[in-house]
Parts: C-alpha cells; sequence; structure tokens
C-alpha cells in the first residue's frame, strides 16, 4: 500500500461571499513541496492562467498512461525518442444527469529510435496493456478512449 499526500489552501480575498464574486484561486502542495496555484475553469468564474481541476484530472490520466507505457517500453527493450499526448477531457451531463468528466481522450504519439521499433500492431497492445495497468484509469468511472497516433 502507498498513500500520496495533497494540501489544499485557500482563503478569500475579499469579504463579498456571493457566488458571482468570490475568489476561487487557491494553492495545492504536494508531499515533495511542490506548489500549484489553481482555479475553477472560466466557464465556472475561475481564472483561466491557472490549472483547474478538470484539467489536472486529464494530465493525471495522460501521465499515469504515459509512465506505465514507458514501463511496458522498457521491460521490451525500446527506447523511446519522444512521447507526447493531447489529452480532451469532455465535461457534460452523465447518465445520472449529473455534471461529470465523462470522457478523457488521449492521444499519444510516441517516437522510438534504434533498430528495435515496434510495429502498428504492437504499439496498439502496449497502448492497451497501459491503459489496463494504469492505477488511475483503474480508479475512475470516466471512459478513457486511448487514441495512439500512428
Amino acid at each position: 500500500m502507498s498513500e500520496f499526500k495533497v494540501k489544499l489552501e485557500w482563503k478569500p480575498d475579499s469579504e463579498d461571499f456571493s457566488y458571482n464574486n468570490y475568489n476561487r484561486t487557491h494553492q495545492w502542495i504536494f508531499g515533495g513541496g511542490s506548489e500549484i496555484t489553481a482555479s475553477a475553469a472560466p466557464e465556472y468564474l475561475g481564472k483561466a492562467e491557472f490549472v483547474n481541476p478538470e484539467e489536472a484530472f486529464a494530465a493525471s490520466l495522460s501521465s499515469c498512461h504515459l509512465l506505465t507505457f514507458l514501463a511496458i517500453a522498457s521491460f521490451k527493450k525500446y527506447i523511446i525518442k519522444s512521447y507526447k499526448d493531447e489529452t480532451v477531457a469532455v465535461v457534460e451531463k452523465n447518465k445520472d444527469n449529473k455534471q461529470a468528466v465523462t470522457r478523457v481522450f488521449l492521444r499519444p504519439k510516441v517516437e522510438f529510435s534504434g533498430e528495435h521499433i515496434p510495429d502498428e500492431e504492437e504499439m496498439k497492445k502496449m497502448h492497451h496493456k497501459a491503459h489496463v495497468e494504469c492505477f488511475i484509469s483503474n480508479s475512475v468511472l470516466t471512459e478513457v478512449i486511448v487514441e495512439p497516433v500512428l
């Protein structure tokens, strides 16, 4: 078992606590000391210049897929030159008519180097295994769709 701790800190920046005016900016403080300023998405009266929970959710799924994929490739003795992903999280009403991140699209593009390079079928298998083994995707109800750019 492992535990991962994050501190969250928020405080008002004015005495006006009406819905349209209260401050949505807050800090995430991670176990290793990194701090990130976060806010609500602009659609929910937050500030676009800061990460929002929906983006962080998409990033955690993308990051977990990357790290799992790297482990799989390493065990198979492939050498990865670069890995890029353009992840998209879709927020809409779910089957219970509640707002939710219902789908996350992962669109990884992987470049290999060396003579040992997987073919398209092997890449699909590796991405499938990365999805199945990813801790985060195993923890959510959201549909995660992996669309590798081959």
